[in-house]
């Protein structure tokens, strides 16, 4: 095919970005999603922030991924007439006399001074156990994941650009003329349906190390409180009065969709130790996370299979950093533009 048009396996927060991208440029393209009510994009909290971790580190390569999510979230929602990204204070409280003791080291860091407010966070110590001893963070943000997701599939609908069904690996053939499915003809279908990629015969070799993960649906009353606070795990205020907690990080699973209890219960308790209002469990969640074992993200064509692409494995970061990953691998498929060495697919081959 001399002219590109593209088929997107799963509209996930890669694969919407993806079609976003395309879009902008005004390139074709059909995605095929499985439309399930339940998956890691829908379920995601859409939690973006700067200093992350039990080592309390910057995020890889922040900066350049948040700048790009502001621009790209605030024209989609521009151009969707909604609003799903919003700027969010994040308040991060220290848990243990170990842990203060390397904030007060890591604090000091040069790369963590963009990042730090200037004001120490004042809680409501009626609603929050042992307040003191944290710190808020700049730039960190939320993505409402449900309504950014919904709004652009009924965007692509409307394009006739989005189609319900279930596609397995071998309802796609490509050979050197292009890539045929149900009937139509594309230049390249790119691979972005998350953890279930593992499965795929032609990438069976990327080492997939995927986490099922556990949200909880919470109604409590935080006198006002609207930053996201977390100490053991993390609690977001949504606009509709609702609270989500999380999450849980469960490494060896069989089925993807029923939690391990004691997992729940190690959630629920870290719950209550952060919260000291009264608060009810009305609703959980869960899904599994694609994630590539060494690496923050994977994307290319493959080795033999050119016009067979892939972007996957973001892990819980798919909020900040699908919009720069999409683009990025756009603009490698439209024109030839190198990958950056750490994503590229076939140069991290094992």
């Amino acid at each position: 095919m001399t002219r590109p048009r593209f088929l997107i396996i799963g509209q996930g927060l890669a694969g919407t970005a993806l079609a976003w991208h395309l879009w902008e440029r005004e390139v074709p393209f059909v995605i095929a999603d499985r439309d399930e009510a339940v998956t890691c994009s829908k379920v995601a909290a859409g939690l973006i922030t700067p200093i992350t971790g039990m080592r309390l580190t910057v995020s890889w390569r922040y900066t350049l991924f948040y700048r790009e999510a502001l621009r790209f979230y605030r024209h989609c929602g521009k151009r969707l007439g909604q609003r799903f990204f919003f700027p969010r204070g994040y308040v991060r409280l220290l848990k243990s006399e170990a842990e203060i003791a390397k904030w007060h080291k890591r604090r000091q860091d040069p790369d963590m001074q963009p990042f730090l407010h200037p004001q120490p966070p004042v809680l409501d110590a009626e609603v929050i156990h042992t307040p003191e001893n944290g710190f808020q963070q700049r730039h960190a943000a939320w993505l409402d994941t449900t309504v950014y997701l919904k709004e652009s599939r009924s965007f692509f609908e409307s394009l006739g650009a989005w189609m319900r069904a279930e596609v397995q690996p071998a309802d796609v053939q490509d050979d050197t003329s292009g890539v045929k499915w149900q009937g139509q003809r594309f230049s390249h279908v790119i691979w972005a349906q998350g953890w279930s990629a593992e499965k795929h015969p032609l990438l069976h070799w990327v080492p997939f190390q995927s986490a099922r993960g556990t949200i909880f649906t919470v109604q409590a009353d935080l006198g006002g409180e609207k930053r996201t606070l977390n100490r053991g795990c993390w609690l977001l205020p949504r606009p509709d009065g609702s609270l989500r907690a999380g999450s849980t990080y469960e490494w060896k699973f069989d089925d993807p969709n029923t939690p391990d209890p004691g997992q729940l219960a190690q959630l629920e308790t870290h719950l209550r130790g952060l919260l000291k209002a009264p608060a009810e469990i009305t609703a959980m969640q869960t899904a599994v996370r694609p994630i590539i074992k060494n690496q923050q993200a994977l994307m290319g064509t493959h080795p033999t299979h050119p016009r067979v692409a892939f972007l996957n494995g973001l892990g819980s970061k798919g909020s900040l950093r699908s919009p720069w990953l999409a683009r990025h691998l756009i603009e490698h498929l439209l024109d030839g533009s190198a990958l950056d060495p750490e994503l590229d697919l076939q140069g991290n081959r094992i």
